[in-house]
């Protein structure tokens, strides 16, 4: 009796079938799939808003017009840039809320998060003040940068891979991410001195 294997490609994706179980409608695979997708889509939810207050609850309305139109997704190839298009499109439609809010109640100061961390000692209040002052520099980024950036930096995406959700080319994403850490660098100076 021979032993059949089956040859592993470069392009082979563990989330097709996943999302393919999805498409029938099991939950489990639904569940799995967002815990190991979930920091991305959140990332491209920051990337777009740049507001991680509102975070959280876009990333669930994501969530569910995931479950509820994956069966529309014909090619299981092509999973991530269409989950890509959902989110972005899920965070822009916030912002836009978000946007007419503001306009009917006036500017609403800028709030900084503490997650619920209280420092213990003069290291980590300097290190929480950093880390504020970081996230408020990537939260200042043009979106045509901070989306990008966050996928890079913040989710660990490849150029490729970015480039393949944003529908962009290669070079295009590198001359974005250049920009992106030139103006975060830029701005981050200023607010050191």
């Amino acid at each position: 009796m021979g032993v059949m294997t089956v040859a592993l490609t470069d392009d082979f994706d563990p989330e097709i079938p996943v999302f393919e179980a999805i498409q029938t409608g099991d939950r489990y695979a639904f569940d799995e799939f967002v815990r190991r997708q979930h920091r991305w889509v959140h990332g491209v939810v920051f990337g777009v808003l740049g507001d991680r207050d509102r975070c959280e609850d876009v990333v669930q309305q994501a969530w569910l017009a995931i479950w509820t139109q994956a069966n529309k997704l014909r090619d299981t190839r092509r999973w991530r840039p269409w989950v890509y298009r959902l989110v972005r499109n899920a965070a822009i439609d916030a912002g836009r809320d978000i946007t007419r809010r503001r306009q009917r109640s006036g500017p609403m100061p800028f709030e900084v998060i503490q997650n619920g961390q209280q420092s213990v000692g003069p290291a980590d209040a300097m290190r929480d003040e950093q880390h504020q002052q970081v996230l408020g520099a990537i939260k200042e980024l043009p979106a045509l940068y901070r989306e990008p950036f966050v996928l890079r930096h913040l989710n660990g995406w490849s150029y490729r891979e970015i480039a393949e959700v944003m529908a962009m080319p290669v070079d295009s994403i590198e001359t974005r991410l250049v920009r992106a850490r030139r103006l975060l660098r830029d701005s981050l100076k200023s607010k050191v001195r």
